[in-house]
């Protein structure tokens, strides 16, 4: 899951009057830029654990889930008629509160906001992994691929924490246009690497290495918790439900959004598809059993040292602003809620103005500075206890997948055609919606276990 379009207002709809000059192809490009980030680095070790057959199968699968999501998303973006209605649906948020109400809506915003405070904790530890993995690998190279080269990641994160806390405090930082440049070229360019080096490990090794039944574990029970950690770390990597709605308000009609959307949902989750089983696949077609939980930083590349140096501050430089794009949202929400709760409270609603020689003013709320650092803090902290890569990713995609990429849609879509219990097509998507809801909870309920696993050995 990429930040550049996850810088999305969902909570806050675009103004109308925009002038739509997108076509399927910008489109198309949105959603790749948006897909595609660190989910990536870990779809090596999930095709280890699920094995050649498993792994690929199950990567088509969830291809295909987002893409019958997306089809019954395009469908909400006008109503009452998908493609002539009046109403305009600008954000997957006031498309569920349009078609579902007020209730569903809440619900739904919980989910989402539960989901950007847990993609916060992700970055924090993905991080301090890439910023460790940098000093490790200038440690391999100087001392030999035999030395023990090994760092604490705490400290790195905590770092990470304190420049949070400073960037959470400029207003509007997650709208800059420069950050979302920046995130694409990095996002694309670290995933390309991971490819591109499992890609030469296989040519160098002369085989492929893996098996039918994917990495052996000691004792049955372990290969089911990590099978379903799997699946979880690929439902991370996938989902663009919060995004889409968005992206199909920049297009041009006609031909309709709805007819444009589709099609740009095609080609780029074909193009994403294709390029995860090239990242998963050669993964693990390299280390075979021992494919690394992060590609880029497990150490199964030492050389050269310079171009895993370079990728992994790809990746810091990518989730340096990630953090922000995915927790201003929340921010402005939470304050909003709180200004209006208590208007009369001085110290909430209180603005300091600071002036610095040859700089501008800057103005801080006090409201805005206790409430975003006590945030970072707490996701700092969570971090530092819970350090496991793998296991927070699984539990994030895991908890957030079935209901923002399944429930929700298929919800929308029977209130939008006015589909009829018990017709053909109500027993299919009830029960495709069961079916991915008890995927979704066996990753979730192994990534929960994974982690205290982790914890606790």
């Amino acid at each position: 899951m990429g930040v550049e379009e996850e810088a999305s207002s969902f909570l806050h709809p675009p103004r109308p009057g925009i002038k739509r000059t997108g076509t399927a192809w910008t489109a198309v490009a949105h959603i790749i830029t948006g897909v595609i980030g660190s989910g990536v680095l870990s779809l090596a070790w999930s095709m280890a654990q699920l094995g050649w057959i498993a792994g690929p199968v199950t990567m088509l699968c969830f291809a295909l889930v987002t893409l019958v999501s997306a089809f019954l998303l395009c469908d909400c973006y006008r109503s009452p008629d998908p493609e002539l209605g009046p109403k305009r649906n600008r954000s997957y948020l006031e498309a569920v509160h349009e078609t579902l109400g007020k209730r569903n809506a809440l619900i739904c915003g919980v989910f989402a906001q539960i989901g950007l405070y847990g993609t916060g904790i992700v970055y924090t530890v993905t991080t301090a992994i890439s910023m460790r993995a940098i000093q490790k690998s200038n440690c391999y190279h100087k001392e030999g691929h035999e030395a023990t080269c090994e760092y604490g990641g705490s400290l790195y994160m905590l770092l990470f924490g304190v420049v949070q806390v400073v960037l959470s405090q400029i207003p509007d930082f997650h709208n800059l246009q420069w950050l979302s440049i920046v995130a694409a070229i990095m996002s694309v360019s670290y995933a390309s690497i991971g490819f591109a080096l499992g890609f030469a490990q296989v040519i160098a090794n002369g085989f492929v290495k893996g098996g039918i039944a994917g990495v052996s574990a000691y004792r049955a029970a372990d290969k089911v918790w990590n099978v379903s950690q799997a699946l979880g770390d690929i439902a991370f990597a996938y989902p663009y439900s919060l995004i889409l709605l968005e992206i199909q308000d920049t297009l041009k009609s006609p031909p309709s959004e709805s007819k444009n959307m589709k099609k740009a949902s095609t080609i780029a989750i074909v193009v994403t598809t294709f390029f995860y089983l090239c990242c998963g696949g050669f993964g693990y077609a390299a280390f075979g059993e021992k494919t690394p939980g992060n590609l880029l930083t497990g150490f199964g590349f030492y050389e050269p040292y310079w171009l895993i140096e370079f990728a992994n501050a790809c990746i810091v430089l990518h989730l340096f602003g990630g953090y922000q794009v995915y927790s201003q949202p929340l921010f402005a929400v939470s304050e909003n809620w709180i200004a209006e709760k208590y208007p009369d409270n001085r110290f909430l609603n209180k603005n300091l103005t600071y002036k610095f020689p040859r700089f501008p003013g800057f103005q801080l709320n006090l409201l805005r500075l206790c409430f975003r650092t006590i945030y970072v803090v707490s996701t700092t902290m969570i971090a530092v206890m819970f350090p496991y890569f793998n296991q927070v990713i699984g539990l994030v995609g895991g908890f957030g997948f079935w209901p923002l990429t399944v429930y929700f849609p298929v919800e929308m879509y029977f209130k939008q055609k006015n589909i009829e219990a018990w017709t053909i097509k109500w027993i299919m998507l009830r029960a495709f919606s069961v079916f991915c809801f008890l995927v979704t909870a066996f990753a979730l309920i192994g990534s929960v276990e994974g982690l205290m696993r982790a914890r606790l050995s």
